[in-house]
């Protein structure tokens, strides 16, 4: 018991507890439409993903889950999403109990950055922001489904709170059997939810930042210039890869107009960073839009949010050491900052790990499926990146190709920010350095 007071491992043992949770309320027989147990894999699986917030499905949402399983799904990938120290901490404030030292680390441990800031002011904040924007998607997607596309009343609040919850945590869980591929040619539906993940994908020491000091770019810090403008460049970067690769596909892009082709080019842009709707069958894309995924999905988001992926951050600095060893730099930085060595090996290792994390696990469903490598590969990038994309290959994996994703679902929402936390926290100097030998590179 001594061992879980340690915030590193606190993290994914509650983060495994609420699967638990969620598996077994998922396999009632009320969960499932038919009156039947779910099978236990099924159920483990859809838990996994939702508290993730990944969104790969091995059933489909719409159907095969009843209101109460939806239901459930959405819990799950709300306080997932929205981090269970998070809540809990929240809680203990609104009841007046104060914050804690330990839950203040747990807390900013899993929002994967130790801000200079007070708890409560970040937490109050991320309160706000998640009531504030999943309300107001809520009501304009409840609105346009009533509105627009003839849904009850009832119906186009349910769909609008779900798809609002998803996008706002990233989730990328539809209660639509086709996701929102029924609404590709309404920017009404698909604007509201890339506003929300483009939001929650910024993390919010990023938002925090803005709230302080608005649009004053030189005052803001090195990880939020960095955020933003790796953001943008990710955007743009995501819209021509689909727009090129996809503009004459006859499955995809080819028969829409030039207005239709711009918002869905925009729209799986934004997914691949870190939600898994789709309002174009990703079947059907072409290798090079897939490859181009590939990227977005690895990279995903913002550190300190819903977002997966090894983050812009990491990426920035990986990027930045290799252009300073081609220009003959003796340090790598960006924005008239230079990195520090720590910095520079926590990058190093959280994306060597992820990157052999997914080989391992992509040769083994290889091995044991005959399915394309191409398809195979995606689905582990998305699984690990807890993004749900998916080429439609999910249900049709053996159970141990399931588990496998199960554990990189896992390991992407909670192993890369247990390690980056214990690789920052856990810096020692030896009080000796061995003698220095350099080996030929290259």
């Amino acid at each position: 018991m001594a061992a879980l007071r340690d915030p590193i491992r606190l993290i994914p043992v509650l983060f495994l507890t609420l699967i638990l949770i969620g598996t077994l309320l998922l396999s009632l027989p009320l969960a499932s439409a038919s009156g039947d147990r779910a099978p236990l894999l099924a159920a483990f699986f859809t838990a996994t993903s939702a508290v993730s917030v990944t969104g790969l499905i091995t059933v489909d949402t719409a159907t095969y889950w009843s209101p109460f399983g939806q239901g459930v799904v959405l819990l799950l990938f709300q306080i997932g999403g929205f981090g269970i120290m998070t809540a809990a901490t929240l809680f203990g404030l609104m009841a007046g109990r104060g914050v804690g030292l330990r839950e203040r680390m747990a807390t900013q441990i899993e929002r994967n950055r130790l801000v200079d800031a007070s708890t409560a002011s970040v937490l109050k904040l991320v309160f706000l922001v998640t009531i504030l924007v999943e309300c107001s998607v809520a009501l304009v997607l409840a609105a346009r489904f009533a509105g627009a596309h003839d849904l009850s009343a009832g119906a186009a609040v349910w769909h609008g709170l779900f798809h609002s919850v998803s996008a706002f945590n990233n989730a990328g869980f539809s209660s639509f059997t086709d996701s929102v591929m029924s609404f590709q040619n309404d920017a009404l539906i698909l604007g509201p939810i890339m506003v929300a993940v483009v939001i929650t994908a910024l993390g919010f020491p990023v938002m925090y930042d803005l709230r302080r000091h608005r649009t004053r770019w030189r005052r803001w810090s090195l990880h939020s210039k960095i955020t933003v403008a790796g953001t943008v460049a990710l955007l743009v970067y995501g819209f021509a890869s689909t727009l090129a690769g996809e503009w004459t596909n006859p499955d995809t892009l080819g028969p829409m107009g030039w207005g239709a082709k711009a918002l869905n080019a925009a729209f799986h842009s934004v997914m691949p960073r870190t939600a898994g709707f789709n309002s174009l069958d990703v079947s059907a894309f072409r290798d090079e839009t897939l490859m181009a995924n590939y990227l977005l999905m690895f990279i995903g988001g913002g550190s300190a949010g819903t977002a997966g992926g090894i983050k812009i951050t990491t990426f920035v600095v990986l990027f930045s050491i290799v252009l300073s060893e081609i220009l003959g730099r003796r340090d790598a930085g960006i924005f008239e900052r230079r990195f520090g060595r720590e910095i520079e090996r926590q990058a190093l290792s959280v994306a060597v790990l992820a990157a052999a994390l997914i080989f391992i696990s992509a040769i083994y469903i290889s091995s044991i499926t005959r399915l394309d490598l191409a398809d195979i590969l995606f689905e582990c990038i998305s699984a690990f990146s807890t993004v749900g994309l998916s080429t439609g290959i999910t249900a049709a994996l053996p159970p141990s190709a399931l588990v496998v994703l199960c554990v990189l679902m896992f390991v992407g929402r909670v192993g890369t920010i247990t390690v980056a936390t214990a690789l920052a926290l856990g810096t020692r100097e030896r009080p000796y350095r061995y003698p220095e030998e350099n080996p030929i590179v290259g």
